[in-house]
């Protein structure tokens, strides 16, 4: 017969109101009877009932929702949320979707009820979608989003200051006596893109360096834009000294045009990406870049999320800032 939490109370020789405390990782349990506790729970194998769970509003599933081409970024991050699912006995469910869908709302609050979750880890473009947002609270759907940014307001927000890391990249680059200095951009629907192109601007500007509007090329995360982008770059007339690729991906595919073109890196071009993911460590040479800690930033927004369900404490927002991770992709500008 399976193990009731009266049995667990009984084993431990303290009230269900405990057991379901400790269970439930609620604060304030005196050390002693959760060790009691949790020696019963061993000892019966007792498994707390899901739909019990659910009824008592405690968390039993959380979903994590992406649109984000980036595969190392996504795993990153599958891996952070996970290690605190298990941690806490919850169950993950992992759906990609199209963020420009036109029943994007209606498609994620539909997998939501079906499957009984109790919160969702968003990220961009997801998490800044305003539209979605305020369908999920409309819904009263918990949620705590990943976005760009120096800070937030809102409770449910990790942000990401991609501006400051952009900032201290090309900083770095103007330091070495860069002036030239290309940008490949991102998807503009991602606000990392887009705070990472003023961070950039910015700091031009702040050097009094003119941007040149002919090394400012659009495109997506991915190492195919990458590739042309450079290719585009280094076969006008004026070329530049340096290249910001908005992600490491983009930065690769730049590397495998200046080894089509026979061009050195970095004795005549330095390259710079963003994120530390595998392609900066495998590239050839590796890529200077900016580390942005992703299974770090999933633990604490997974965190965040069963604090906001579990209601036992006061949350706070938190920003994570990437920081520069000096390779052998750049050198002084001669």
């Amino acid at each position: 017969m399976r193990a009731t939490m009266l049995d667990v109370a009984q084993l431990a020789g303290v009230s269900s109101k405990t057991v379901s405390r400790v269970i439930n990782k609620e604060r304030y349990v005196c050390v002693i009877k959760k060790e009691k506790v949790l020696q019963a729970v061993k000892a019966l194998n007792y498994q707390p009932s899901v739909s019990a769970r659910q009824l008592r509003g405690a968390p039993s599933s959380i979903g994590f929702v992406y649109d984000n081409p980036n595969s190392h970024y996504i795993i990153e991050l599958q891996n952070g949320i996970l290690d605190v699912c298990l941690e806490n006995g919850l169950e993950l469910f992992i759906r990609p979707c199209k963020a420009t869908s036109l029943t994007i709302c209606e498609d994620i609050i539909t997998m939501v009820r079906r499957s009984k979750m109790t919160g969702l880890i968003l990220t961009p473009p997801l998490s800044e979608m305003p539209e979605l947002l305020s369908a999920l609270d409309e819904n009263n759907i918990c949620y705590v989003k990943i976005i760009s940014g120096n800070g937030s307001d809102d409770e449910r927000t990790i942000c990401i200051d991609d501006f400051r890391a952009a900032a201290d990249l090309t900083q770095y680059l103007i330091d070495l006596g860069h002036k030239d200095i290309a940008f490949l951009q991102g998807d503009k629907s991602h606000g990392s893109a887009k705070q990472r192109f003023l961070g950039y601007l910015a700091k031009l500007n702040e050097n009094k360096i003119c941007p040149n509007e002919d090394f400012i090329l659009e495109g997506i995360f991915s190492f195919k834009s990458g590739v042309e982008g450079a290719f585009e770059l280094l076969t006008r007339d004026k070329k530049p000294t340096a290249i910001f690729a908005c992600n490491d991906e983009i930065a690769a595919g730049c590397l495998f045009t200046t080894g089509f073109m026979s061009i050195p890196v970095p004795k005549q071009l330095s390259i710079v990406g963003f994120e530390d993911s595998p392609f900066s460590r495998q590239a050839l040479p590796q890529l200077t870049t900016a580390k942005q800690s992703n299974e770090v930033i999933a633990k604490t927004a997974t965190q965040l999320l069963i604090t906001l369900i579990r209601k036992n404490e006061v949350p706070q927002s938190q920003v994570f800032t990437p920081q520069l991770i000096l390779r052998d992709s750049t050198c002084p500008n001669e």
